[in-house]
């Protein structure tokens, strides 16, 4: 079971209770034995047996129960070597400065941690850097001409900018300078002026004002959009949230690359409408709103780019 963790307390007592019941019948080596109020057959032919991965300490996780951890033999594991995955992974991207960069590349990170607000969304461990080594990636096989000291650079800013509080910005920008100096004013934003303008267009059309830090947040957007399964749009109420995802939406289908988007106020329903669930009665699944919505995301073939908004109030 990956990232056992995760799962809420009082779950975890459940669970707890019931892997023990299996356990007893397997030290007893009963045929049978009662669980859930049920009697079941013990497959003796090999025993069973599981095994748990947990991040302790990890945003969103709990603390494991005392009744769950005298159920398991703990096994540590060591901290990864950052600098080492770094280093081999722009390797495998193309970056023969693989050594150099991926200090620089971990040194920014680290520093990152330390100075930047604490922040919910803001991730600087493994995932993170192996999702903007893969960005890195890609703009070095697109990017043959610039020195790859250049190229990452570029990638750590224009994929990290987005998610950064105003106030950490000129902090962030003020490492990468450190880092990379006299380099980031010849590096320029890569910029699709095509689609920056199918964007003003899209805004006029939905009756908005096409500024510039408007056009800019759309654009940044599509980029995390494109490397991301989820993204989170964050912001005080009525600053433009919404409006932006439907502009995005819009421009793209202006642009050719047809979206499509599925609006839902999760707060709205109960648990079993948004999610489904079992019928007491007749043990049917029934769907719920996202299940619903994801089996229809999944038979269209004809969109590029599907959205689900969770967007309460």
């Amino acid at each position: 079971f990956d990232e056992f963790n995760r799962i809420d307390i009082s779950v975890l007592s459940v669970v707890s209770t019931q892997y023990k019941t299996i356990l007893d019948a397997i030290r007893a080596k009963k045929a049978r034995f009662i669980f859930e109020e049920e009697d079941i057959v013990l497959n003796d032919a090999p025993y069973c047996c599981a095994f748990i991965t947990m991040n302790p300490g990890y945003a969103g996780r709990t603390e494991l129960p005392e009744s769950v951890k005298a159920l398991f033999r703990p096994c540590a594991m060591i901290v990864p070597d950052m600098d080492l995955i770094c280093e081999i992974m722009l390797m495998s991207e193309g970056y023969s400065e693989g050594k150099v960069l991926a200090r620089k590349f971990m040194m920014l990170y680290r520093l990152s941690e330390a100075l930047l607000s604490q922040q919910k969304h803001y991730d600087w461990k493994l995932r993170a850097v192996k999702t903007t080594l893969n960005v890195a990636g890609g703009m070095r096989r697109a990017d043959r001409q610039n020195t790859e000291d250049r190229v990452l650079l570029r990638a750590l800013r224009d994929f990290n900018l987005g998610k950064l509080v105003a106030d950490d910005v000129g902090i962030f920008v003020g490492m990468i300078d450190d880092l990379f100096p006299k380099q980031r004013e010849h590096v320029v934003r890569a910029r699709e002026l095509d689609f920056e303008a199918k964007i003003s267009e899209a805004a006029k059309n939905l009756l908005l004002q096409p500024e510039e830090i408007f056009v800019l947040k759309v654009s940044q957007l599509r980029e995390i959009a494109n490397v991301r399964w989820s993204v989170f749009v964050l912001g005080p109420a009525g600053c433009g949230k919404s409006e932006m995802i439907k502009t995005l939406a819009k421009a793209q289908n202006l642009f050719g690359e047809r979206a499509t988007i599925a609006s839902l106020n999760p707060k709205s329903v109960t648990r079993n409408e948004l999610y489904g669930y079992i019928h007491p009665a007749t043990r049917e699944w029934k769907d719920g709103l996202l299940s619903q919505i994801f089996r229809d995301l999944a038979n269209t073939t004809t969109f590029k780019s599907e959205y689900l908004v969770l967007d309460g109030d």
